[in-house]
């Protein structure tokens, strides 16, 4: 697997970009990966990250956007304006998840 450096840091990434080692993430690595695709990051953009990396912990995989809505409680129009186009696939980049299943 390749690695790259981001935030000033070497991580180990997949062929897209994504992380491969959930726990080389913390926030100020967050915050550039979501630079690196146009989202500048909010509260609510926070609260969504964080959700997803505590059921990552508890579940063993990178929820959905349903599961982000019925069990987050974010609901999928809201998810659209915050991650736009792919929110899934932005979602877990940015929380340094493997893509969900299912998504291309």
């Amino acid at each position: 697997m390749p690695n790259t450096t981001i935030a000033g840091r070497d991580v180990a990434v997949d062929d897209e970009g994504f992380l491969t080692d959930p726990s080389q993430w913390d926030e100020t690595l967050a915050a550039e990966l979501a630079t690196n695709i146009g989202i500048e990051m909010t509260d609510d953009h926070w609260a969504v990250i964080k959700f997803l990396r505590d059921d990552y912990a508890t579940q063993g995989e990178t929820a959905t956007t349903r599961r982000v809505d019925k069990v987050g409680g974010f609901p999928v129009k809201q998810q659209f304006v915050l991650f736009p186009k792919k929110p899934a696939k932005k979602m877990s980049y940015i929380a340094g998840l493997p893509k969900p299943h299912g998504c291309v």
